[in-house]
């Protein structure tokens, strides 16, 4: 038999609209279209090989804004004749082996490929019913849209009711792009390749970023533009084994102008196939281009907190609540578990004392038992805006010393070809840590700051830069007694960080594969020295100043690979760093404490996924009080996988401490 060539021009409807999150105005054209005729036009061509194109053509004019009818040219000048009839929107074009048509049906099988604008179907047959606009797709169906992988033994769906179904179904995607993708502005793509594979062999580590998933459901049902499944299965490890996932049940996916709403019931975060942890995901909206993407989190919380908490507790996140069309408000009730089996408090000044009084142990009562953080976060006219609140008691008569606040409105603004963040601030009681001083607060402020942050390589030299220009006006301690002083506050600060390598062992590429069970990306052995050089000048009312210069050189060893199963990895390092200072600030949060401290770090994989992390600062300031004291360390025990990490940490230095859970990203 001679091989047929087959090219039918169909509605867009028949590319499955768009993953079927079809947008109103566009359902509705395709609803009232009234029947079309059909014209044959054979083109005859060398080779015994046939081309037969068809146009479907609707009885009524169909504006271009609704994408309903897509017109395909030919050969032997017909395209122009068809024009002449048809106002050609975009090209559909659908190849298989075997095609056939009767009054009501289109009938394609074997190796049916449809394309249009970049976008790509697959599957063993296709079937198209006219007259009740049904469209279904079987065997070993793949499909495109962009930057969106789909594979289904088979999908249908009806155009009129605008419903469907996708039978066991397996996709990759990309969160970046994906209300974009499904917004129908597509971008003609002449190179079009073949469908990637769902599943990978290797891939490639994206730093702070999670945008690709794998995820599986049995059915996925299609109703308007939303889309249900009883069960779906969520995955970043692109390796598709069974390190994570994430089940969700009763999931609700919604599509509406530049946002994708989330909707479940409980769901679960599997480890191993072994572990299941319950989380709670409720109704959620992601807006597109936001920083959040789908960084699906646990509402659960639990962290210790000896100073403004007396220990542990834990809290759980509500539903967001939207506020206008651009702003969110979070808030997490907490349970101070520690301060209600004490049955006391220390987080508080003594009643009618000032703010900044020595804390004392006071009663409780049923209101110091719970505690509330919440915040408010959007776009306003472009600029982002964000406000936290910490409140560590529910007694009013505590208010004052329980309260905690900053707002904060920011913007990205390129200067210098560079970009830096322009952002102004507001503050009350917001607690810093300055070294061998301690704790220390700021009881007013506000403010204006600019800063850049970089990193590159030049050459084999890794590089960190930070800039940052202020101004503002503080309320705080005085440096020398326990007074409240306020004053305008000028500050520049420049700092580079530089990692030299002296010997490092190669690497062929940054690609891993499922040998890699610990760790997100090959681990890079040697011997490094790591430089910092910082610059600091501060000035305050009634000429008070300060200002440094500081210089650090240490070394840095990495030994192992993190791929057998016990001590296969070594990091240490020393970093001492000299200030040669001069001036004093009028306040203590920010006083220059410390001339000569060294920096220690050490991490040492154990066994299995265990390895813990320790750092610490060391003051060896001869004239200060606290000489030889860690004035900052963290401890972190760390189990971790190549798809994820889980930790539990504390910081002696301030007696706070908590667990950390965090998914790594892959391409």
């Amino acid at each position: 038999m001679n091989k047929c060539k087959f090219q039918k021009i169909l509605s867009l409807s028949l590319f499955f609209s768009n993953l079927f999150l079809l947008n109103s105005g566009i359902a509705s054209s395709l609803k009232n279209l009234p029947n079309f005729s059909l014209r044959k036009y054979l083109i005859n061509n060398s080779d015994d090989l046939s081309l037969v194109t068809s146009v479907f053509k609707f009885q009524h004019a169909i504006k271009s804004s609704t994408l309903s009818h897509l017109v395909s040219g030919s050969k032997n000048g017909s395209k122009d004749k068809i024009s002449e009839e048809l106002e050609i929107v975009n090209e559909l074009l659908i190849e298989s082996k075997v095609q056939s048509d009767d009054n009501d049906t289109l009938y394609a099988e074997g190796n049916v490929k449809v394309t249009f604008k970049g976008n790509l179907l697959k599957a063993d047959r296709l079937f198209y019913t006219k007259n009740s606009k049904i469209a279904k797709a079987e065997g070993n169906v793949y499909l495109k849209i962009n930057n969106q992988i789909f594979q289904a033994d088979k999908i249908e769906y009806d155009f009129i009711n605008e419903k469907g179904n996708l039978q066991n179904v397996k996709g990759l995607i990309n969160s970046e792009y994906i209300i974009s993708d499904l917004d129908f502005k597509f971008e003609d793509n002449n190179n079009l390749d073949e469908i990637t594979k769902i599943k990978r062999y290797k891939v490639l580590f994206t730093k702070n970023k999670v945008k690709n998933w794998i995820f599986h459901s049995e059915t996925i049902y299609i109703n308007k533009n939303k889309w249900s499944s009883k069960r779906a299965f969520f995955s970043n490890d692109l390796l598709d084994n069974d390190q994570i996932k994430l089940q969700f049940n009763d999931l609700e996916v919604s599509l509406a102008q530049n946002t994708i709403k989330l909707k479940s019931k409980i769901n679960y975060l599997i480890l191993e196939d072994k572990v299941n942890i319950p989380f709670w995901l409720g109704e959620r909206t992601i807006v597109k281009d936001s920083e959040d993407s789908f960084g699906f989190q646990n509402r659960w919380n639990s962290g210790y907190d000896n100073i403004n908490k007396d220990g542990f507790f834990i809290g759980r996140k509500l539903d967001e609540i939207k506020i206008g069309d651009d702003l969110l408000l979070n808030i997490e009730p907490q349970f101070l578990i520690q301060r209600v089996l004490k049955g006391e408090t220390k987080s508080f000044a003594q009643k009618d004392f000032a703010l900044n009084s020595p804390r004392v142990t006071r009663n409780i009562s049923l209101s110091d038992y719970f505690a509330l953080n919440s915040s408010i976060e959007g776009n306003i006219n472009y600029w982002d805006f964000k406000v936290t609140k910490e409140l560590n008691s529910l007694d009013s008569k505590k208010f004052a010393n329980a309260f905690r606040t900053r707002i904060e409105l920011s913007k990205e603004i390129n200067l210098f070809e560079s970009n830096f963040t322009n952002r102004f601030f507001g503050a009350y009681r917001d607690s810093i840590w300055n070294g061998s001083i301690g704790e220390s607060e700021i009881y007013g402020a506000y403010g204006w700051q600019l800063d850049h942050e970089s990193s590159w390589e030049d050459g084999l030299v890794e590089k960190n830069q930070i800039i940052i220009l202020g101004l503002g006006n503080y309320k705080a301690e005085e440096l020398t007694t326990s007074n409240l002083i306020q004053s305008y506050k000028r500050a520049i600060s420049y700092q580079i960080n530089q990692k030299i390598p002296i010997y490092e062992k190669q690497i062929n590429n940054n690609y891993i594969d499922e040998s890699y069970k610990y760790s997100p990306k090959p681990i890079q052995e040697g011997a490094f020295i790591n430089s910092k050089f910082s610059a600091l000048y501060n000035s305050y009312d009634d000429g008070n100043y300060q200002q440094y210069l500081g210089f650090g050189l240490g070394p840095e060893i990495i030994l192992g690979n993190f791929k057998r199963n016990y001590l296969d990895y070594t990091r240490i390092g020393i970093l001492p760093f000299y200030k040669f200072k001069s001036g004093n600030s009028v306040f203590k949060f920010d006083q220059i404490s410390e001339t000569f401290t060294i920096d220690l770090n050490f991490d040492q994989h154990l066994l299995g996924p265990l390895m813990i992390e320790t750092k610490g600062t060391i003051n060896l300031d001869s004239d200060s009080k606290d000489y030889g004291r860690f004035i900052n360390s963290k401890i972190v025990m760390n189990w971790k996988k190549r798809a994820y990490s889980f930790g539990i940490f504390y910081q002696p230095h301030n007696e706070a401490g908590g667990i950390n859970f965090s998914l790594n990203g892959f391409e």
